[in-house]
């Protein structure tokens, strides 16, 4: 029996094929899913089963498209918003053999209501479990987030505590295999490793320390999380099933005439670093590096919005359109294939935005000049461990639709934890009418590194 993970980075998504005797089953798919029909027939197995552990809010789910691939079966939990159009549903107590693998099902509410977690046995040496998919009910170090369901708070809270118990029933040496890694927008404290067990968590998850339930759910309803537009569109798409992604996701390299003429019917997004952003970038686009694009596309971007890139070269530019893909951005009409030299020699505008020392902020905040504002655009969880003084909190997702809260006559210093955030932040602003701006470089690490104190 062989367990492959397959990792999608910037969504820190994780899935599974797993499988032996020449049979495999694959867990939660993402949907650019032929690499499971590959290391499945490496590997001299054919994929008979597709489970998923729950109704994913993050990505677009691959399972209905991999059944398509591979006419195996797609195999999804109770209690789901609505009908699963693409799948079979499963209950507690569900088993299912193929080849050396068995598979028991353990309904774990409590993150979704349809959320459950497969038992993975080798049929072919013993009769333990080997490991557990838990989905988001239970990640490496942190347990799944519980907000999808405002108007029952208290009660999912308890029923992922319910969840819990019922996993941590598993022998410790059971191996969890989460569906995301530390970076996941689905939790906020997950170990930086994508392996665990259950007796390693049962002693060093800090949610699993808490033993009261009534203790646990005041901790879970006491946790903020954002969840971005996009979700919406997840949710409905994973219950009527993704369309597949385009065969190829390199987006066709641009001059400079074919951009400008796009750059009229399309959002411009910048994957570069951002630094090469802040030195030098196209009026009207928005800095969102490739590594940032899973965690900020879906607050700044509409699904039906066409887009236009700026990148480095064609390899930077296919990751950004892969990950704009697993999250239902298709519709991505190239990119610019000039570097910012070459774009400026051909006598087109360019822009640069102005990045302040910790230096230049002391004074500021010292002095206060008038109408000028440091915007923190942080996390909640992240101010709430000090700002500097007379900021102002404003998280980065929220900063298009609070536009309207800001004035267009100030001068706005925009900061975050490293600088990277700002500059993202930084960039919508500038696109919607703002004068003044520049990016704080370093931010809140290079405040305190300097020896400043917070509010």
């Amino acid at each position: 029996m062989f367990i492959e993970k397959i990792k999608s980075e910037g969504l820190s998504q994780l899935s599974y094929l797993v499988g032996g005797g020449g049979k495999a089953i694959v867990i939660d798919p993402r949907r650019d899913c032929e690499i499971y029909v590959e290391k499945a027939s490496q590997l001299g197995c054919r994929i008979t089963h597709i489970f998923e552990t729950h109704r994913n809010e993050d990505l677009v789910s691959g399972a209905p498209i991999l059944s398509g691939l591979t006419g195996a079966k797609v195999y999804h939990g109770p209690n789901a918003a609505a009908k699963v159009q693409y799948a079979d549903t499963v209950a507690e107590g569900d088993s299912f053999s193929t080849g050396e693998v068995r598979v028991d099902v353990l309904e774990t509410p409590g993150h979704t209501d349809d959320s459950v977690s497969y038992v993975l046995y080798d049929q072919s040496f013993g009769n333990d479990a080997v490991a557990v998919c838990t989905g988001d009910a239970l990640f490496v170090g942190d347990v799944g987030r519980t907000d999808f369901y405002p108007e029952r708070a208290e009660e999912v809270a308890g029923l992922l505590f319910d969840s819990l118990q019922k996993l941590l029933g598993l022998n410790d040496h059971v191996h969890v295999l989460p569906a995301h890694g530390a970076g996941s927008v689905c939790g906020d404290n997950m170990a930086n490793r994508d392996f665990s067990s259950v007796g390693y968590e049962r002693v060093h998850n800090r949610m699993l320390q808490i033993t009261d339930r009534d203790e646990f759910i005041a901790a879970k309803l006491s946790e903020h999380h954002y969840q971005p537009p996009y979700f919406r569109l997840m949710e409905q798409l994973n219950l009527e099933g993704g369309k597949p992604v385009a065969r190829t996701l390199v987006p066709p390299p641009l001059d400079a005439d074919e951009f400008q003429e796009l750059s009229q019917r399309s959002v411009l997004v910048d994957v570069r670093n951002i630094a090469a952003w802040l030195g030098a970038h196209v009026p009207g686009s928005l800095a969102l590096p490739v590594g940032m694009i899973t965690s900020f596309a879906g607050w700044l971007l509409k699904p039906e919005s066409g887009i236009t890139l700026i990148a480095e070269n064609d390899t930077q530019a296919e990751e950004s359109a892969r990950h704009l893909a697993r999250i239902g951005f298709d519709e991505v009409y190239g990119y610019l294939a000039l570097p910012m030299s070459g774009w400026a020699a051909n006598d087109r505008p360019f822009e640069s935005v102005p990045a302040i020392s910790v230096e230049s902020i002391a004074s500021r905040v010292n002095e206060q000049p008038e109408n000028w504002q440091l915007l923190d655009v942080r996390s909640q969880s992240e101010v709430e461990s000090g700002m500097i003084p007379g900021s102002k909190h404003l998280y980065v997702g929220h900063v298009p639709a609070e536009l309207e809260a800001l004035s267009k006559d100030k001068h706005y210093t925009v900061m975050c934890a490293s600088g990277a955030r700002a500059t993202v932040a930084a960039s919508v602003l500038l696109n919607n009418g703002f004068k003044n701006v520049d990016v704080f470089m370093g931010s809140m690490g290079a405040w305190q590194s300097a020896g400043h104190s917070v509010a």
